[in-house]
């Protein structure tokens, strides 16, 4: 599956707000570990670790930029039946992940030719009540394409990448009641209609 330009392919570096010794080689990792592509433009990451909403949005800003819209989906005390969930738990089938997530990079990109900066990242593990399990985010130059390329990289992320989540509540345990089939990447070179 095609990546974005620009991917660094020898050794990855996060955002420079973050410490310098967080380089991770580029590998396909075990869900313990960060998996990171990053580019000047493009950042993928699955990774157990807190996601760090103040980061992805400062990585977001963009000279060119007049709007950053970042989506954050967070774990909740609550599921369809479930009044009482304590903890949530997501797991990747990893060495799939990351290519969909460059894939929907990829295809906002071409519904979207004029947005700057794209961040999709999620968590694996466990995951309290109220922490944020998976990011969305998007700077352009104009607040439409940004809000609409967000809401196609949240769907998107949704039915086509495989990221499972099970529920802990008080009487047990169980994979999320709103689970569904994985479908691959829309593209428009497969459905050309959907170009903008």
């Amino acid at each position: 599956m095609p990546t974005p330009q620009n991917v660094h392919s020898e050794s990855l570096f996060l955002p420079a707000a973050w410490p310098s010794d967080r380089e991770v080689p580029l590998r396909r990792r075990t869900i313990s570990n960060v998996s990171h592509h990053q580019s000047n433009d493009s950042w993928v990451v699955l990774t157990p670790d807190e996601l760090q909403i103040g980061e992805i949005y400062d990585w977001c800003v963009h000279r060119s930029g007049g709007a950053i819209v970042l989506f954050s989906g967070t774990a909740r005390d609550h599921a369809e039946g479930r009044d009482d969930v304590s903890l949530l738990e997501y797991e990747a089938y990893e060495e799939h992940v990351e290519p969909r997530l460059e894939a929907i990079v990829e295809e906002m990109r071409n519904l979207w030719p004029d947005i700057l900066k794209v961040v999709i990242a999620h968590r694996t593990g466990p995951l309290e009540i109220g922490e944020s399990s998976v990011v969305v985010a998007v700077s352009s130059p104009h607040r439409p394409e940004a809000f609409e390329a967000a809401r196609f990289g949240i769907d998107t992320l949704k039915a086509t990448v495989p990221i499972w989540k099970r529920e802990v509540w008080r009487d047990g345990e169980d994979w999320g009641l709103a689970a569904q089939d994985i479908q691959d990447v829309p593209s428009t070179e497969q459905n050309p209609e959907r170009s903008l």
